[in-house]
């Protein structure tokens, strides 16, 4: 089957890939159809590595996708031969102490497609996942929205560890695609007033047209002082979506005492520091946000019932075999990109 791997620092091959088989009664098999390029895979692409977890090429990347199911093993019950189904890129092994916690998404055995180490990616024309990890979509859930109810999840979990926002004041700082995702979870469950921030003026157009209160840009106007002027007593919550030192310094000086500050972006660098005596004179709690847990039957509901729409996040789309041309204007930006597909069944 046909497939597109990194090869190198930046570099992309398109070409024959083994083809997945069932192993097990419990696996299906699926056509990959759209896929979304994320920003864990630019880490990848850029830099070869997150962490601890380093490429070893050649080497499959990409999570966020949608699939059509091609067949399935004799125990699977959850999904049929012919639907659409979104994919929860995490596989857990059920029988870990955080597996017998309801924490699969910190499974001492995990494999997480894309990881290295781990697993490889879907980037490819067919993949066999697990049953748990297929969800069937409604009809009228196109490919392009289930594939993007992936990143949403991570949305839809982060909203959820930051408890009831209805009638709260929260800002989100990076306006990419997990940082309107979040946005837009926030107004599903009846936030109360949105700030937006990104260091890309595009990015905050965006986040203007897509109806957050208030916006601005770090690097054009002090955040902190204008979000305090309107808001003196400090936000409720505090959504860090860029992975950036300086966002999570903002974060810190934005929150109101008792506030939580959510960090969901992934820094390139292996730390970063916090101002200490600010967080605990306001007693802030500050909480990770590792994937999603638990999120995809609701996130399916609010999607299949109109109550978000993740649809103007995607400004482009290509072929597999665009694939560098895709990862290039992702890792770098370009073109007023927000997010890039890549339609692999195209």
């Amino acid at each position: 089957m046909k497939a597109a791997y990194l090869t190198g620092i930046r570099e992309v091959q398109v070409g024959d890939w083994p083809e997945p088989k069932l192993q097990n009664d419990t696996d299906v098999l699926l056509q990959v159809e759209i896929l979304g390029v994320c920003g864990s895979d630019m880490h990848y692409y850029r830099t070869g590595r997150i962490g601890e977890m380093v490429v070893e090429y050649p080497y499959l990347v990409g999570h966020e996708f949608s699939a059509k199911v091609l067949d399935v093993g004799a125990k699977v019950t959850n999904v049929k031969v012919a639907q659409r189904v979104t994919v929860d890129p995490l596989m857990y092994c059920g029988q870990c102490d955080q597996c017998r916690k309801g924490r699969e998404h910190t499974c001492r055995n995990q494999k997480f497609l894309g990881c290295p180490g781990q697993a490889d990616g879907c980037l490819c024309e067919r993949i066999v996942m697990p049953a748990e990890c297929c969800f069937p979509v409604p009809d009228n859930v196109t490919a392009q929205q289930a594939a993007l109810l992936e990143p949403f999840c991570i949305g839809l979990y982060a909203r959820t560890l930051a408890g009831d926002v209805a009638g709260k004041t929260v800002a989100i700082l990076g306006a990419g695609p997990i940082g309107l995702c979040v946005y837009q979870a926030c107004r599903a469950a009846g936030v109360g007033k949105v700030y937006m921030t990104d260091i890309r003026p595009e990015r905050v157009e965006f986040a203007e047209r897509y109806g957050a209160d208030w916006v601005g840009n770090p690097e054009t106007r002090d955040v902190v002082a204008d979000i305090q002027a309107v808001e003196p007593n400090g936000v409720d919550v505090v959504f860090e979506a860029a992975g950036e030192q300086a966002a999570i310094d903002q974060g810190v000086e934005l929150l109101s005492p008792g506030g939580m500050l959510l960090l969901i972006g992934i820094p390139e660098v292996d730390r970063v520091s916090m101002h200490i005596s600010t967080i605990r004179r306001k007693e802030l709690t500050i909480q990770n946000v590792r994937r999603q847990n638990h999120c995809v039957p609701a996130a399916i509901e609010l999607l299949a019932t109109g109550k978000i729409d993740l649809d103007p996040m995607v400004t482009h789309t290509f072929t597999l075999d665009e694939t560098k041309q895709a990862f290039d204007i992702a890792a770098d930006y370009k073109d007023n990109v927000i997010k890039a597909m890549i339609e692999v069944s195209r």
